[in-house]
């Protein structure tokens, strides 16, 4: 291990604690939502920041063409269907069956989805919101497939990311790709807009390898029934829907979550967590170790470089 990597695993000063033993609380957040000042040559809207900084997401249709959604959806079904082959630590089934509830390191499994990582109408956005160069902190695609498929449980994002994988600040944006259309009926994406704004810190330390039973059902790191039926008596819900194509950007600290899927119609996106370069992971903050690398990319944090061209089929 070189001086650098030592110091890089030397934690910053804890402006988020959490996984706290005695009890969860909240406190404001400290860091900016959007990290650069609107333009008009920005690549999204006033209004359309105002919405993101206000509420925590930003829903975009449109971005791609019919012929691009195809492709990805194309390229998601060849690699679900081959996913036998793929490395076992990158994937993780429904609780109770065989059934692939997430890939991880999607990038990695297919070119498609690495280059549609790197794409401008998604990148771009990403660093704007940012206010810096990106890479990929994590990627992946979730299935959840007909009558079967798993909620994922209340949760910040940052929180785990803050505890586990040592990201100093709120600086990280997910763009999920909807590859299946998402109606209110079949799992869709929920948030509870404006919960961005104030940090949860949860109770409970976080155990050993929490990730083996986690990525299944998540019972760390998560805020209690009290807290957030406060915060949804305060700003309500909302769920992300739209046809296959469309783009969700939600901040790293907005709460979120979905039902389980007991409708006939499958439900898959793909995830791209774009993380700032500055913002690069460190020692974990709530944990004795940093999560494997399927988790938490702590080595590939250059720059991307960003494609304007139109996605097609490797």
């Amino acid at each position: 291990m070189t001086l650098i990597d030592e110091e890089r695993l030397v934690a910053p000063q804890d402006d988020y604690p959490t996984r706290l033993r005695d009890a969860e609380h909240t406190m404001p957040r400290r860091d900016p939502v959007i990290w650069s000042d609107w333009s008009p040559d920005a690549p999204i809207s006033r209004a359309e920041a105002d919405h993101y900084d206000q509420k925590g997401y930003l829903i975009r249709n449109d971005l791609f063409t019919p012929e691009e959604v195809e492709t990805l959806i194309a390229a998601s079904t060849r690699i679900r269907n081959n996913a036998a082959g793929i490395r076992p630590e990158d994937l993780v089934t429904e609780p109770g069956t065989d059934e692939v509830r997430t890939l991880f390191r999607l990038d990695d499994h297919s070119p498609v989805f690495s280059r549609l990582a790197r794409d401008a109408r998604l990148a771009d956005t990403a660093r704007f919101l940012l206010g810096d160069e990106v890479y990929l902190h994590q990627s992946r695609l979730n299935y959840k497939p007909g009558f079967t498929g798993k909620e994922f449980y209340w949760h910040s994002d940052f929180e785990t990311w803050h505890a586990k994988d040592g990201l100093p600040r709120m600086r990280a944006v997910s763009a999920s790709v909807l590859l299946t259309d998402n109606s209110a009926l079949n799992g869709p994406l929920m948030l509870i807009p404006g919960s961005h704004r104030q940090f949860i810190a949860c109770q409970g330390e976080t155990p050993d390898d929490n990730h083996e039973t986690s990525l299944k059902k998540q019972q760390t790191g998560v805020p209690s029934t009290d807290m957030l039926e406060r915060l949804v008596a305060e700003a309500g819900l909302d769920a992300a829907t739209g046809p296959a194509g469309t783009v969700i950007f939600f901040e790293c600290n907005t709460l979120h979550a979905s039902n389980g899927n007991v409708t006939p119609f499958p439900r898959s996106n793909a995830f791209f967590v774009y993380n700032a370069v500055s913002n690069a992971a460190q020692a974990p903050f709530a944990a004795s170790k940093p999560r494997p690398d399927f988790l938490s990319n702590r080595t590939a944090t250059e720059p991307l470089a960003v494609h304007h061209d139109r996605v097609r089929m490797d």
